[in-house]
């Protein structure tokens, strides 16, 4: 074996080790932020109101959105294993704490579940960085393709566990999970910084260097704002109401729901790999993608609202929900591994998740009302709408788009 063909592989293999300690690690993050949404019915027979519960996404939302903006430009300047595992063990803290006092002390119990959501924002942006920076952008893409797996994996697990605990126990579990990835990461960051897998040296910012938002502008940040909020109201929103929407809409009792839920997004936690081979057949065309995955979403949504027979619904709504987390993986799969060189990965990646969830934090609260004042047909149309909104920011325009 050559000295490259070595060299080459040691690379692959410090992107693995990476790439998998990020990957488990978000996964905990997502089994966490789903947990609400998974337990809602649950949460309803014992007493709560979807509007309570609705605030309580909302203020989540906010705080992770606001979380995301202030700690994307941190996370450029201190190290991730202080960021992330921080984050993991003080998310794990109050995620506990809101379940404990919730019915005792509703409104504090809505503070500290939010500040879950700042936590949790600690993440995502330095996690990014830390890929992008130490390994080749095809690994980069590679790992970032397995903890947006993991994100969207973190669902069905989140099913899993409500089917077989009561609500109160499933915080709790996804709690200790976050404590225990908060020690497992820095225990391996400090190894993999002692191997030389991990180092925190500033990235050369090349031709680019001083840019700042001039270089995010020409790399399309505007168009790819707007694709985080369409694609973050339906990844988010959209996904927490689905037990809800299961249950209420469709007539199937609490308990089914939560079952027709987890393998709904189990099927959906396959999308990142979906969107990205679409994206290899297609001749690496991001914006070409972006567009068919928003197309396909507009026709399952539509057929969505025509078709209101139960399995076929569920079938429409698991196919528009992936066709529009196919743009999305696009986003975070490609497009913000590619910004290395701007030196603002952190940051970057930290304000598109904020308006992704600020989006979200909006949406959540229209949805809880609509869904009982427009009611759940209307509002499909409403998830239709952002679709066809999709198609129209990802068509082409003159300035050609940078290829990642």
């Amino acid at each position: 074996m050559s000295k490259e063909s070595m060299f080459k592989n040691k690379k692959v293999m410090n992107a693995i080790y990476l790439g998998v300690l990020c990957s488990v690690s978000y996964l905990a993050v997502y089994f966490a932020r789903n947990v609400l949404g998974t337990v809602t019915p649950q949460m309803v027979e014992g007493g709560y109101s979807e509007v309570y519960i609705g605030k309580a996404s909302s203020i989540y939302f906010i705080f992770y959105a606001i979380g995301q903006l202030i700690n994307g430009f941190i996370g450029d300047k201190i190290k991730a294993k202080y960021m992330i595992s921080i984050g993991l063990f003080m998310a794990g803290i109050t995620n506990l704490v809101f379940s404990e006092i919730s019915l005792a002390q509703p409104d504090i119990a809505l503070v500290v579940y939010g500040f879950t959501g700042y936590f949790l924002s600690m993440i995502y942006g330095p996690m990014t960085r830390v890929v992008a920076e130490n390994t080749e952008p095809i690994y980069a893409t590679r790992c970032s393709l397995g903890y947006t797996f993991a994100s969207f994996f973190g669902s069905p697990l989140a099913g899993v566990t409500a089917t077989f605990m009561v609500w109160q126990s499933v915080f709790f579990a996804s709690s200790l999970s976050l404590c225990i990835m908060a020690v497992i990461c820095f225990s391996f960051f400090m190894l993999f910084e002692k191997k030389g897998i991990v180092n925190y040296s500033p990235f050369a910012r090349g031709r680019e260097r001083g840019a700042g938002i001039k270089a995010l502008i020409k790399r399309q940040i505007i168009k790819f704002t707007f694709i985080s909020i369409v694609t973050g109201v339906v990844r988010t929103t959209v996904v927490f109401w689905m037990p809800t929407y299961i249950s209420q809409y469709l007539g199937f009792a609490p308990d089914k729901a939560a079952a027709i839920f987890t393998a709904a997004t189990l099927v959906i936690s396959l999308t990142t790999f979906i969107s990205v081979f679409i994206y290899e057949k297609l001749g690496r065309n991001m914006d070409l993608t972006i567009r068919i995955m928003f197309s396909s979403a507009t026709i399952f949504f539509l057929l969505l609202y025509l078709i209101k027979q139960p399995a076929l619904n569920v079938v429409f709504l698991v196919l528009g929900i992936m066709s529009s987390n196919g743009a999305a993986s696009m986003l975070w799969s490609r497009y913000c591994p590619s910004l290395r060189d701007t030196g603002m990965v952190s940051s970057a990646t930290g304000f598109l998740d904020f308006v992704s969830y600020i989006a979200a934090a909006v949406s959540s609260t229209v949805f809880a009302n609509a869904a009982s004042t427009i009611g759940w047909g209307n509002l499909i149309l409403v998830w239709f709408g952002l679709m066809v909104f999709g198609v129209i920011i990802s068509l082409p325009y003159k300035r050609k788009s940078v290829e990642v």
